[in-house]
């Protein structure tokens, strides 16, 4: 069973273990050693991620008490992080954090993301759709995402 709450302190270290195993595990598929590297360094600053974390206070989803993934909803309907640990995909945590956000943010005219190549058939599955692709220079490597919205 999937269960979703709110972000606490605490909770860094293993959004941290989400972001770095679904980059690693499941984003390799559409993105080289060198841009998985630039975007999830194994060297990150955990002070950063750490005040990252605090500043975006995502929903957590858990699977037998342990996270599973999660995401954030910001106050102008962005999605700035989604992600679910490689170990947990295709176990519906990814739809429990997708139904979650677009019931939280059923206030917005409009929700928007800056989504990987690996996130985009789930985007659009989920009514998003492709405003542009663009480039983003991380650590001096260039990867390219979607910008994608939906509008309620």
């Amino acid at each position: 069973m999937i269960t979703i709450r709110e972000f606490k302190l605490g909770d860094e270290a293993d959004t941290w273990d989400v972001f770095y195993s679904s980059i690693h595990q499941v984003c390799s598929k559409d993105y080289n050693d060198e841009q998985i590297q630039a975007w999830a360094p194994s060297d990150l600053n955990p002070k950063r991620w750490n005040e990252k974390m605090r500043s975006i206070k995502p929903f957590i989803a858990l699977i037998g008490g342990k996270v599973a993934g999660y995401a954030d909803l910001q106050a102008d309907g962005q999605i700035d992080h989604f992600l679910v640990h490689g170990d947990y995909q295709s176990q519906g945590v990814g739809t429990a954090l997708m139904n979650h956000i677009l019931d939280k943010g059923a206030i917005h005219k409009r929700l928007y993301s800056e989504v990987s190549h690996t996130a985009k058939p789930f985007y659009e599955k989920n009514g998003f759709t492709v405003i542009t692709v663009q480039e983003v220079i991380m650590h001096d490597v260039l990867l390219t995402n979607n910008v994608m919205e939906r509008l309620q």
